[in-house]
């Protein structure tokens, strides 16, 4: 019985340093945000598929950089409610950047647009909002692309700390981004 009560303590302890850690990492912040890249290598487009995991960064219709990703912790279908851990489907557009993210940079997505406002106040809920491109929360980039082996976000689209130092830099605010099941 005491070892199983050492052993209890002991995760007990654990899990409130993961907790601690966690809480003080998002507090630091991003670091400084990298510079834009120059415009022939920004995209001017921005493609999702949920099915395949998959963000694409497009110019001119081609394809310019290719990243595997996680999605919300309920990924299939659309976004329907605040909560609800699906990432929206549709087109919007990359409306802001914060640089001091607590998941290292993140560029907003413009979720809920007219529609899904409409479709969310029809249901009685709250549509949601803060839908992001970002990388891993902050002090935890250390774990890069195991991330992926589950949908751990919000409703967001990750990606590692590095991979979103390179998104941040090539997408320009205003580019639209178009989220496909």
């Amino acid at each position: 019985m005491k070892r199983l009560l050492r052993i209890v303590a002991a995760l007990a302890v654990l899990a409130l340093g993961v907790v601690g850690y966690t809480a003080a990492m998002a507090r630091v912040g991003s670091g400084e945000a990298p510079a834009m890249a120059p415009p022939d290598q920004q995209a001017d487009a921005i493609r999702v598929d949920k099915s395949d995991r998959r963000l694409e960064l497009l110019r001119a219709g081609e394809v310019i950089a290719s990243y595997r990703i996680s999605l919300g912790a309920a990924p299939e279908g659309h976004k329907a409610r605040e909560g609800d851990e699906r990432t929206p489907q549709g087109r919007y557009v990359i409306d802001w950047r914060n640089p001091n993210s607590i998941a290292h940079l993140s560029l907003h997505i413009s979720y809920p647009n007219a529609d899904d406002s409409a479709r969310a106040a029809a249901a009685g809920v709250s549509p949601g909002g803060d839908i992001m491109i970002h990388g891993i929360a902050n002090g935890w980039g250390w774990i890069g692309g195991l991330h992926r082996l589950w949908d751990w976000t919000n409703g967001c689209i990750a990606v590692t700390d590095a991979e979103m130092r390179e998104v941040w830099s090539r997408v320009p605010d205003g580019t639209p981004i178009t989220i496909e099941e």
